[in-house]
């Protein structure tokens, strides 16, 4: 799963730099015509008509802070902090080994139905534990993500189980 999340860094990471490089193309070969996106992004932010004209003429005076600003704004990307795919396998092969980990935690010490009901409840625990504090970080909701984190794994825990129970 980490190598999966690696490539799928990567592969953003690939696009995103694709679409910088595309918009800096843009800003060369037409500066007026993205002078007058960058005011009208502005202008829909709220930003009075002639401010927002004055506020993208001095942005598109240095192609730098033009091209960062369109990147923010247009793309919501910083292109000067792209991410660290290795960074991402790291973080999600640790939580993967967690996650893997706490409901396998109850067969050391026991087996059958008491084994079997301890690892559901400890994986759905730290389903909700998760998800709540998905919820309180983004603002999100705490109690939706909480089920949405929950749903997923009870999802997952099924296909799995189905799964097992077919090649068995």
């Amino acid at each position: 799963m980490a190598a999966g999340e690696l490539v799928s860094v990567r592969a953003h990471d690939d696009l995103v730099r694709h679409e910088i490089d595309v918009e800096r193309g843009e800003l060369s070969e037409d500066p007026a015509g993205e002078q007058r996106e960058l005011a009208g992004m502005y202008r829909a932010r709220g930003v009075p008509a002639e401010d927002a004209e004055t506020v993208a003429r001095i942005l598109m005076a240095n192609p730098d802070v033009a091209l960062d600003t369109h990147a923010r704004l247009e793309l919501g990307v910083d292109h000067d902090d792209p991410g660290s795919s290795w960074q991402a396998a790291v973080v999600s092969f640790s939580s993967f080994s967690v996650g893997a980990i706490l409901p396998l935690i109850p067969w050391f010490f026991s087996s059958g139905t008491a084994a079997v009901l301890a690892s559901v409840l400890i994986g759905a625990s730290a389903a909700v534990a998760l998800g709540a504090a998905i919820g309180s970080f983004s603002e999100q909701g705490v109690w939706r993500t909480a089920g949405r984190q929950l749903l997923a794994a009870v999802v997952a825990a099924s296909v799995t189980y189905g799964v097992g129970r077919l090649l068995r």
